[in-house]
């Protein structure tokens, strides 16, 4: 199975009824369908077709991480920052930091590989994966991501995305990496 909304119903919770929680709790967002991505260099190649001209949009890349004492990391960052996992790991605490296996991608975070998105939090926060965002999203009018698919790219503001979070009982630790 791929990571597109055609096998969203295998998920623990689709991204169908991910976008229908959304509605309910009044969160706004634009919604995009495209074809699967799967890299950032793939999504860059859509990038042009999602977003409003003068916007300043924060585009994302997402790892899903652990280290030697088995804890799990959801780590969002701007697609283009360049990351040093050994310093990361240092400023997160976290010592032998290392990408989770696909198995253990949807064991924590229950998607697959290519649609790792904040979102994914929604089930992360009941399975004990912190979660770190780059700092620079709080300065962003809009964030996109992955509704737990990877054919469809949802916007929305830092303000929303910090009421999904809440809702979904996160807390967001920022990572000041400048």
């Amino acid at each position: 199975m791929d990571a597109s909304s055609a096998y969203q119903e295998s998920l623990p919770t689709s991204s169908d009824a991910l976008l229908a929680q959304l509605e309910a709790w009044g969160v706004s967002y634009t919604l995009h369908r495209h074809v699967p991505l799967r890299t950032v260099e793939e999504a860059k190649a859509v990038e042009a077709s999602i977003g409003a001209p003068g916007e300043t949009a924060f585009r994302l890349k997402n790892l899903y991480l652990r280290d030697r004492k088995k804890r799990n990391y959801l780590v969002t960052l701007e697609q283009d920052r360049e990351i040093d996992l050994k310093a990361l790991g240092a400023q997160l605490g976290a010592g032998g930091l290392s990408f989770g296996s696909a198995d253990r991608l949807m064991e924590f975070l229950g998607i697959r590989p290519g649609a790792v998105s904040p979102l994914a939090m929604i089930t992360g926060a009941n399975t004990g994966v912190s979660f770190y965002m780059d700092a620079a999203a709080r300065a962003a009018d809009r964030i996109y991501m992955h509704p737990l698919v990877n054919d469809r790219t949802i916007g929305m503001t830092p303000e929303d995305l910090q009421r999904v979070f809440e809702q979904i009982g996160v807390a967001v630790q920022w990572l000041d990496l400048d």
